[in-house]
C-alpha cells in the first residue's frame, strides 16, 4: 500500500480557519471586556424597554439573540476544549513515554474502560495510603532527591549532546 502526504485541502484548511477562530473567540469570550459588553448590552436593553415597553417583541429580541449566541459559544468553547485536552494528554504521555520509573500502561488511559480505569485507580489509591502514613514528608521528596536528579538528567543531556 502506497503511503500519501496529508495534502491541505479544503477540509484541512476549514479546520485551521476553526481552530484560529475558536481560539480567538474562546479568549476573547472568557476576557474581562466581554463581560463588561454583556452587561452594557443587558443594562441597554433593560433601560430600552423601560421607554418602549417591554413589549413581545422586545424580550424576543433578547432571548432570541442570547439563545443563538449560547448556541454557537457551545460548539466554538468545546472545540477549544477538546483541543486543550487532547494537547495536555500528549504531554503527559511524553512525561510518562520519558520517564524509566513511569508505567506505560498510563499512556492513553483516556482510552480505557471505567473499570480498568478504577483498577489503576485503586493503586495510585494505595500508594497515596501509604504515603500518608509516613510522618516525614522528606522520606517521599527531599532536596537531594532533587539535586540527585537534576544530576542523572543533566549528565544524560551532556551524554547525548556529545553524540
Amino acid at each position: 500500500m502506497k503511503a500519501t502526504k496529508n495534502k491541505p485541502g479544503k477540509n484541512s484548511l476549514f479546520n485551521r480557519i476553526f481552530n484560529r477562530v475558536s481560539a480567538v473567540i474562546t479568549k476573547a469570550a472568557g476576557s474581562p471586556a466581554a463581560i463588561i459588553c454583556a452587561v452594557v448590552l443587558v443594562a441597554g436593553w433593560a433601560i430600552g424597554g423601560t421607554i418602549f415597553g417591554f413589549t413581545d417583541t422586545w424580550q424576543l429580541v433578547i432571548n432570541t439573540t442570547t439563545t443563538i449566541i449560547t448556541f454557537l459559544m457551545v460548539f466554538v468553547i468545546q472545540q477549544s476544549q477538546n483541543k486543550d485536552t487532547m494537547a495536555i494528554q500528549l504531554k503527559l504521555n511524553e512525561l510518562i513515554a520519558c520517564n524509566d520509573k513511569a508505567s506505560n500502561r498510563l499512556v492513553d488511559i483516556e482510552d480505557l474502560t471505567d473499570k480498568e480505569i478504577e483498577t489503576i485507580k485503586k493503586f495510585y489509591q494505595k500508594l497515596s495510603d501509604l504515603s500518608e502514613s509516613e510522618d516525614d514528608i522528606h522520606s517521599s521528596h527531599s532536596i537531594d532527591e532533587a539535586e540527585d536528579i537534576h544530576q542523572k538528567k543533566a549528565g544524560r543531556m551532556k551524554t547525548q549532546l556529545k553524540k
